[in-house]
This record gives structure tokens, C-alpha cells and sequence, in this order.
């Protein structure tokens, strides 16, 4: 076991648990977005930066290591601004506000990110709603890559892949012929991953139409 100081107070954590894993087992709020315990860390999205004694800058807490006598800030002032600008970064590609339920909401609420101070083109509507019990909203994408690790690590299945760089990554079922033809099990693991809706069960989106009339 090692020790470490997150916010003021000391922990006992075994070695090789992650900054991210300790912080939220001390009862620490940290956003993410790339994150699903479930898969192995990405370290991509770049939100659940925090504040390390020591070191130059924020770290991603999901990638890094505990180490003995570390000092861990969740609500370093330079973290939380890095973190906040990269969502709302996010936020300013899609053609609208994420639904009140997904977890990007949430982490934007919790990093009090306000409307995209960046205006420019947003991401076209592009629906893949073929599966029987699947959509794909390709315009709700961040390219977080979760659905795709869920699919390869969880369920095996390798039938979601990413695609382009930048504002055009996305991502793209089977061979890009669609969610229909590829090797998808109809697991939902990508749905239940997804931070944003960008892939969803069918039978929810119905519901929200219902819902919005």
C-alpha cells in the first residue's frame, strides 16, 4: 500500500491504482468523458485533468499512477480551466445542446461550462437507423472512442471502428456499410458506453419524439 493526499485528506491505496481511481474512491468528484471503468484508460479526452504536486502542469487522472507521497488538487484552478475549455470545445461542434441526461450534460454542468465561445461549422444530422435496435447519430459524436473499445474489449464483436481526423473523426459501422451489415451482436454495450447519444437504443429515441411532440 502507498499513501496519498487528494484535497487535504491521506488515502491508502495499493500500487498501480490511478490518480482517477483514487481520487473517486476517496469520494471525489472528477469529470471524464473517455472513461468507463469497464475499459482499459485512453487518456484522450483530456477532462479529468488534476493538479500534482510538483509537477508542471495538469495530468490526466486516469492515466497516471499513484505514487507514494503524492499530492493530489481535483479542483486545481489551471485543471478545471483546461477541462472546461475542452468541453465546451465539444460542445461547439454539435449541430445542439446534448440532451439533459447524457453524461456530457452532466459534465458540463460540473465543470460550469457555459455556451461555446467558438462559432463555426457544427457537425451535419446523419442518422444510421437501420438496426433493428440501434441508431447511430453520427452528428452527436466526440470521438471519445468508447463504443468502439466496449465493442472490441467487452463484447469481442470488432464491429464499430473510427474514422478521420479532427472535426471530421467519427465513427463507422462494419466495413462502412452500416450498422445492419456489420458484425454488431445487438450486445448494447456501445449504447450503454455512449457519453453523448450518439448511439442509442431505437425505442429511446422514439420516446423522446413522443416526449417533444
Amino acid at each position: 500500500m502507498i499513501s496519498v493526499t487528494i484535497d487535504g485528506a491521506t488515502v491508502e491505496v495499493e500500487e498501480g491504482t490511478t490518480v482517477l481511481e483514487a481520487a473517486r474512491g476517496a469520494g471525489c468528484a472528477v469529470a471524464s468523458l473517455c472513461f468507463d471503468e469497464r475499459l482499459a484508460p485512453f487518456g484522450a479526452c483530456r477532462v479529468c485533468l488534476v493538479g500534482i504536486e510538483g509537477s508542471p502542469g495538469p495530468v490526466p487522472s486516469c492515466t497516471t499512477p499513484c505514487a507514494d507521497g503524492m499530492v493530489v488538487s481535483t479542483d486545481d484552478p489551471d485543471s478545471r480551466r483546461v477541462a472546461r475549455n475542452v468541453v465546451e470545445l465539444v460542445l461547439s461542434e454539435l449541430p445542439s445542446a446534448p440532451g439533459p441526461h447524457t453524461e456530457l450534460a452532466a459534465v458540463a454542468r460540473e465543470l460550469e461550462a457555459g455556451e461555446p465561445r467558438w462559432t463555426g461549422e457544427t457537425h451535419p444530422v446523419d442518422h444510421d437507423l437501420d438496426h433493428p435496435y440501434l441508431a447511430m447519430q453520427h452528428e452527436l459524436c466526440i470521438s471519445c472512442g468508447r463504443c468502439v473499445r466496449a465493442c472490441d474489449e467487452v463484447q469481442g464483436a470488432f464491429a464499430l471502428t473510427a474514422t478521420g481526423r479532427g472535426f471530421d473523426a467519427n465513427i463507422a459501422a462494419g466495413m462502412g456499410t452500416g450498422f445492419r451489415d456489420s458484425s454488431c451482436v445487438s450486445c448494447g454495450a456501445c449504447a450503454d458506453t455512449c457519453p453523448t447519444d450518439a448511439i442509442t437504443e431505437l425505442s429511446l429515441i422514439a420516446i423522446a419524439q413522443e416526449a417533444t411532440g
